[in-house]
């Protein structure tokens, strides 16, 4: 079936059943998006409200082809825990305007593309590379589950029990959303043991505007008390984990392309994909909301359906924005417990270094070759190692009047292109055989 038959095949369903398939497709992302907001501080209304305006201007910048959602990327929480480790508030528009500048690195990387073709461009980030990044990303949040799972084990391992059974049995729907069920029952355990305060979810408004100006990049300029040294650090240290989140992007619209029967990477173009994925991202961090990024679960539902009209993801991220219209609903979020928050995301961190270690077998790294043990070795120990062995997890060097840390995760990033690019026997057939490299929104 190509997308033109499916097109046709959910416009014969009729509105009500076309409703319930957005509604459906809400749910998906539903569970991984809100948990992003849940561990950084961030606020979930302006979580969900950019994720559907994302996902809407990159269906509009992709001429409408591609079934695709924008929800939270979970690769970028290494950048806000360097910045804000505990979601303190007033450091949190900080990470955001990384975050903001590695979203346009994406529109850098849709130009060349354009420009110069995007094998040639991709080449320069192969598995030996991104696969390591990614492997460290997982490692170095692996602490801050532990810590949550600290609060409440039983609460916690509710969670962990319920998203591993719904991983390996469940079918259908419940094996797509295994976060958002381990997240709700979780919860409910919880609320029935009295281990959550509800308060502040009885004092919220039902109606409310989603962003907060207090919470934006925009108001660290007009507070009178900017702090250029932790702004150049933000973007230093958040920036190069782009390079990791513009191939998973690539293996995401080869899923997505794979699933539907199209190849979205040469009609509309990669370029026009990176655009709407990254511009995305730098507008809902200026607000005050999470990078975003592919959503595997919706790949999934898309498979499951068998409907691939994007008309149906456009409902979803309708949705998402009328939610996030809602203070109450936000205010249940975070009321969520810190056990619930660390079950999850104690898995969830596991599994995005196992998707960095799939990356590199199902793009078979050749580790017998001397120069892919090197890149893969030094990125993994300048990571984990500066991460945990260094006070603040960052290098400390001093540009002129301004002080800019480093991060394990900055430094290695650099340190894998570099020698990926200077040394010799360069993989240059690696874009063929180029696999998904699994969502990291979902886990």
């Amino acid at each position: 079936m190509n997308n033109q038959d499916a097109i046709r095949d959910a416009r014969e369903l009729g509105t009500p059943k076309m409703l319930v398939l957005g509604l459906q497709h809400m749910f998906a992302m539903f569970g991984a998006t809100v948990l992003v907001p849940t561990l950084t501080g961030l606020s979930v209304s302006a979580t969900l409200l950019f994720a559907g305006l994302a996902t809407l201007f990159c269906h509009l910048v992709t001429k409408k082809k591609i079934p695709v959602f924008l929800g939270s990327s979970f690769a970028f929480l290494g950048g806000y825990f360097a910045i804000a480790p505990n979601g303190e508030p007033e450091l949190l528009p900080y990470a955001c305007f990384g975050v903001a500048c590695a979203g346009l690195l994406y529109a850098i990387l849709a130009i060349l593309c354009k420009t110069y073709g995007s094998r040639r461009v991709v080449r320069f980030f192969p598995p030996v590379v991104t696969g390591p990044i990614i492997i460290a990303i997982g490692l170095c949040l692996s602490a801050s589950a532990i810590q949550n799972c600290t609060q409440n084990w039983f609460i916690a391992l509710v969670a962990i029990v319920v998203v591993i059974v719904c991983n390996l049995w469940g079918k259908g729907m419940i094996k797509i959303i295994p976060i958002l069920i381990g997240v709700v029952a979780s919860y409910l355990v919880a609320a029935v043991t009295g281990n959550v305060d509800f308060t502040g979810v009885r004092e919220a408004a039902w109606i409310g505007f989603p962003v907060k100006y207090e919470n934006t990049v925009f108001s660290l300029f007009t507070s009178g008390n900017l702090n250029t040294n932790l702004l150049l650090t933000a973007a230093v240290t958040i920036i190069p984990i782009s390079f990791a989140t513009m191939m998973e992007h690539v293996g995401d619209i080869s899923a997505i392309g794979s699933t539907v029967g199209q190849n979205f990477i040469e009609d509309p173009g990669l370029h026009r994909t990176l655009i709407g994925d990254g511009v995305g991202t730098a507008i809902a961090a200026l607000f005050g909301a999470p990078a975003n990024t592919t959503y595997g679960e919706n790949t999934g539902v898309l498979a499951l359906t068998k409907v691939f009209d994007p008309r149906v993801i456009r409902l979803a991220a309708v949705y998402a924005i009328v939610i996030s219209f809602c203070p109450k609903f936000s205010e249940l979020i975070h009321a969520m417990p810190a056990a619930t928050i660390g079950g999850v995301s104690l898995i969830l961190y596991g599994m995005i270094s196992a998707i960095g270690v799939r990356n590199v077998v199902e793009n078979k790294v050749d580790f017998s070759n001397t120069r892919n043990i090197i890149i893969a070795a030094l990125i993994l120990v300048l990571s984990i190692g500066i991460n945990y062995g260094l006070d603040g997890g960052a290098i400390q060097i001093q540009a002129g009047s301004a002080t800019i840390g480093l991060t394990g995760l900055a430094v290695a990033s650099f340190v894998g292109i570099v020698l990926n690019a200077v040394l010799p026997g360069r993989d240059e057939g690696f874009t063929e055989q180029l696999k998904d490299a699994g969502s990291l929104g979902k886990y």
